[in-house]
């Protein structure tokens, strides 16, 4: 049987859902003259946005999506764990600190700040430092301690492909803060390719579990 708990593919895939189809709705409720390439995703949920629950709904759903996920994911060493959960809190507290009509919030900005930094460098620190050892059936317990399996190579593997993970997520986040502190033409669409990008990972990492993270027996 599988380590981590079904329940947790639902919050890990309920974090992208809410979040793209989150913007999707508010951006089609927005006036014409609305910008998702100029304009961030706070800006559909800002007090003074139409329909701002949508977007509102959308981040909180994503918030406790991803605080949901870091609980199932036991599987995880606790310090990528609580960057995950840390990621999830930070995106409810910029939910319920909104950006200002014509201008920002600075509770907002750090939270989102915290939130998009938490949520690109948990990976890195997700996996364990050393596996659990697998206990064959075929240990005698006459002997008065079990053989172990010798490890089989992956867990290199895996913690460079969360290294890798985080790079990139790293990589998208500095391109949005370019575009946002120097006020560039594109703060919409990075922010919104580093906000996807970060949701799906938690997905990945549940389904990765999930599949090859069996407990023996």
């Amino acid at each position: 049987m599988s380590a981590v708990p079904r329940w947790a593919l639902l919050s890990a895939a309920g974090a992208p859902l809410f979040l793209i189809g989150g913007w999707t709705l508010a951006q089609a409720a927005q006036p014409d003259e609305f910008d998702p390439v100029r304009q961030t995703i706070s800006a559909l949920a800002a007090a003074d946005a139409d329909q701002r629950w949508i977007m509102t709904a959308g981040l909180a759903g994503l918030g406790i999506c991803h605080l949901a996920t870091a609980l199932g994911l036991v599987v995880a060493a606790p310090a990528g764990r609580g960057l995950l959960a840390l990621g999830g809190l930070a995106t409810l507290v910029l939910v319920a600190f909104p950006q200002h009509p014509g201008g920002g919030s600075t509770t907002h900005v750090v939270a989102a700040g915290v939130a998009f930094v938490a949520l690109a460098v948990w990976p890195a620190l997700a996996v364990p430092h050393r596996a659990a050892p697998t206990v064959p059936r075929r240990a005698a317990p006459s002997l008065g301690r079990v053989r172990r399996d010798p490890p089989d190579g992956s867990a290199p593997r895996v913690r460079w492909t969360a290294l890798a993970v985080t790079a990139a997520l790293l990589g998208l986040l500095g391109w949005f803060a370019v575009e946002f502190f120097t006020d560039g033409a594109w703060i919409g669409l990075t922010e919104r390719l580093v906000a996807a990008a970060e949701a799906v990972v938690p997905l990945a990492a549940v389904l990765a579990a999930l599949t090859f993270g069996r407990r023996p027996g």
